[in-house]
């Protein structure tokens, strides 16, 4: 399951905004927000463009946090 709290950190963090994170992913800003909140999955590159934007440095955290429970 998407950890949408550590992703909205992320986020901040690296200081990149939605707008931007969707134009990186080459989607529509409301597709990126349909996936956040758990109304589609994020494929494998899509998955990969965000780590590398965000610099996330453990992407099982937020991609898969209910398989680490």
């Amino acid at each position: 399951m998407f950890d949408k709290e550590k992703f909205e950190e992320c986020l901040k963090i690296a200081g990149i905004t939605k707008k931007a994170l969707a134009e990186k992913l080459n989607i529509n800003e409301s597709t990126l927000y349909r996936k956040i909140n758990g109304n589609g999955d994020f494929d494998r590159s899509e998955m990969s463009v965000i780590v590398e934007a965000l610099g996330i440095g453990n992407p099982m955290e937020i991609f898969f946090a209910d398989k680490l429970a």
